[in-house]
């Protein structure tokens, strides 16, 4: 890739990659780009932004296309991440929504999930709520995880992590009861965790179809979408919300206009929204 971009291909690609994941750049994001497709454009021998653009204009479903929304898409995760989510989740929404009384599953959906840290948080919260608390989930718990990136979902199904991340948020004791050292060195998480969720890859543009959830985690990922495109996939996400389900958000993000789908709850410290 050529040191600069110019402003056309800019746009340009910024207009691919909304299309294609629902990302909007900002005007100034030139190093971002040039960072993250710097190996893909050396492999692929494209000099210029532009002429990478006009490859993926032509073949809008390849490989090439899902390894650049891959480079742009995923970030860098951790474990139980900003605390207070898994906090309400085990200390209020288990002990809510897990004594009902009935043989519906507990639907738990970790949109945007990367590597699957939140997910497999989530489970990790469920089995030490199940220990600590015998009897008292009573219904059979259902985790669905999604990303847009092929790779991300791939890597997070085998659970395997290095352990620099590892200590990205993870204690000692969670490790050693929830992780088995591989002989690389690497760590996996124990299967009977990663048995409780199901990966699959999703596009936030497209249609949800994955039924009713009781509880949405969709955090630090409505911040790289535009406004309106935000506001959509808050009332999608309300659709695919039980009446009384919970939506968890991101530390930095809220609602706006919506007060006619959701309600905020207080949590003290942390906020969740409850769907109307």
């Amino acid at each position: 890739m050529s040191s600069e971009i110019s402003q056309e291909d800019y746009r340009a690609f910024k207009e691919f990659l909304q299309d294609a994941s629902g990302i909007l750049l900002g005007e100034n994001k030139q190093y971002l780009v040039k960072s993250r497709l710097r190996r893909i454009m050396a492999e692929n021998r494209f000099n210029s932004l532009g002429e990478l653009v006009q490859q993926l204009r032509k073949q809008p479903r390849s490989e090439l296309r899902e390894t650049v929304i891959d480079a742009m898409t995923t970030n860098e995760t951790l474990w139980f991440r900003d605390t207070h989510p898994f906090r309400i989740l085990e200390e209020r929404l288990l002990g809510e929504m897990g004594a009902e009384s009935t043989s519906q599953p507990l639907r738990i959906w970790s949109a945007a999930c990367s590597t699957g840290q939140e997910p497999y948080s989530i489970a990790m919260v469920i089995d030490e709520y199940r220990r600590r608390n015998p009897g008292r989930l009573r219904r059979p718990v259902e985790i669905i995880a999604t990303d847009v990136s092929k790779p991300v979902v791939d890597a997070a199904k085998d659970g395997i992590y290095e352990l620099l991340a590892l200590g990205r948020g993870l204690s000692a004791d969670r490790q050693k009861q929830f992780f088995t050292q591989l002989p690389s060195g690497s760590w996996q998480v124990r299967k009977e965790i990663r048995d409780m969720v199901t990966f699959r890859e999703h596009n936030l543009l497209e249609r949800f179809n994955f039924g009713k959830f009781d509880i949405v985690f969709c955090r630090n990922v409505l911040i790289y979408f535009s406004g309106d495109l935000k506001q959509d996939i808050l009332i999608r996400t309300h659709g695919v919300l039980k009446r009384g389900g919970y939506l968890i958000l991101g530390a930095s993000e809220s609602l706006n206009g919506l007060n006619q789908y959701y309600e905020m709850v207080q949590c003290r410290p942390g906020i969740i929204y409850r769907a109307k």
